[in-house]
């Protein structure tokens, strides 16, 4: 194991410990909708957001736990998303993390009610952690989460994709799309992570960019496995861009094309960071490593 998979395993470690404390554990008639949020939050994955809030409040200078309700809460976010998504009036997928989806193991209503809470509990988790935050923190890092995920980031990204399905998409719409749907919460992520430590405006802009290329070369490797993986690998659907009639970057520029787009792309997020603070070999690392993954 290299020092950056074990890095990168202290941060995730952290984050899923941390998780079933900020879930809400009042039982009584909420007991179903808390099970149904546990079970979609719990289910493991990367923790990438999460981890990118540790690492980059870590790099900034400050001590990673004390980020880690700032992690829970984007891991939240990240969750609800995935539920909705996977609703039949959305992308429609019976997988999710290897089990199945919120949705067949809930039902539809509770679903979409466990989604809504997880959104809503992100924000309670993340406005009350006033141990270990300042007000100016918690309000700066509540300002950015909340920007990625409404109609100018997360959800205007799935608008496009919805009112898209079925058409060609220019490589400008498609990049556009994908900036705000996945980009967005990566993107916060990172902010996230440095305002919470007090990162300086360079700090900030360098990060952003960063976060941006990030966001991008993950989308791009998302739509090369939707092709090229299995549903065993990767613990949910595949095929079901093509399925779906979506333009992708596989679409427009065939696999080899989009994974040397992605090459590109993790290049310049790693040179983003050069004469800050930020510019670690963690983070070099972790733009490569997002081109090679295979799940």
């Amino acid at each position: 194991m290299n020092s950056y998979t074990q890095q990168y395993q202290v941060y995730r470690d952290a984050v899923e410990q941390a998780l079933p404390e900020y879930l809400p554990h009042s039982g009584g008639p909420h007991r179903t909708v808390e099970e149904a949020m546990a079970y979609s939050l719990l289910s493991g994955g990367k923790r990438l957001r999460g981890v990118l809030v540790l690492a980059f409040h870590e790099a900034c200078g400050g001590d990673f736990h004390h980020a880690l309700p700032a992690a829970a809460a984007l891991e939240m976010v990240h969750a609800y998303s995935l539920i909705h998504d996977d609703l039949p009036c959305m992308d429609n997928d019976d997988l999710r993390r290897g089990k199945p989806s919120c949705h067949i193991q809930y039902g539809e209503a509770m679903a979409l009610l466990a989604g809504d809470a997880l959104l809503t509990h992100a924000f309670q988790v993340l406005s009350t952690c006033t141990k270990e935050l300042s007000a100016r923190q918690i309000c700066d890092a509540v300002a950015a989460l909340s920007t990625a995920a409404g109609t100018g980031g997360m959800i205007g990204g799935q608008v496009i994709d919805i009112q898209q399905e079925g058409k060609e998409l220019s490589p400008e719409l498609l990049h556009t799309l994908h900036r705000m749907k996945t980009g967005a919460l990566i993107r916060a992520s990172i902010r996230v992570g440095c305002v919470t430590a007090g990162a300086s405006d360079q700090e900030l802009a360098a990060a952003d960019l960063y976060g941006e290329k990030l966001g991008l070369v993950f989308q791009i490797i998302d739509d090369i496995l939707d092709v090229t993986a299995t549903a065993e690998q990767l613990g949910k659907s595949v095929g079901s861009d093509a399925q779906n009639h979506k333009t992708t970057y596989v679409t427009l520029y065939g696999v080899e094309g989009a994974r040397k787009m992605a090459r590109q792309i993790s290049q310049e997020g790693a040179c983003a960071l050069a004469g800050t603070r930020l510019d670690q070999p963690f983070f070099r690392e972790m733009a490569r490593q997002l081109v090679e993954r295979t799940k």
